[in-house]
């Protein structure tokens, strides 16, 4: 009879450890961040909580590892040398993005700024109007 397969296992043990870890807390030189695209390639443009939107590259370690979409808090480590980018540190699930809301980390209108930005992209797509020929 064939011996039972260790990868059942090891995706329940899995599933618990992603409940059980730590928040992880911003510091000096990191900042919180929302998702906004996704460019392929381990690269993202992310919408910072200081209102300056950043291109994010996931570093080798996340790498099919954690799976990040649009709509997720991120935090991202600053680079000195380049402003415009970004390397992304960690994902935040729903629950953590909820005890950080609690303990003030993360602003509870956030969202809604990333929802003005993208209102305001939509004004100027529409800005362009044909004529019927």
């Amino acid at each position: 009879m064939p011996k039972k397969s260790q990868k059942a296992n090891n995706r329940k043990n899995k599933n618990q450890s992603q409940t059980l870890r730590e928040l992880v807390l911003k510091e000096e030189g990191q900042e919180y961040a929302y998702v906004t695209r996704l460019l392929g390639d381990r690269r993202l443009t992310c919408m910072c909580e200081d209102g300056k939107e950043r291109l994010g590259i996931i570093r080798g370690a996340m790498c099919k590892k954690v799976w990040i979409v649009v709509d997720d808090l991120i935090l991202i480590g600053l680079r000195d040398f380049q402003k415009e980018k970004a390397d992304v540190i960690h994902k935040y699930t729903p629950d953590e993005v909820r005890k950080l809301k609690k303990l003030g980390q993360v602003g509870e209108n956030s969202r809604t700024k990333r929802e003005e930005v993208k209102e305001d992209e939509l004004d100027e797509e529409e800005a362009f109007v044909f004529e019927d020929l």
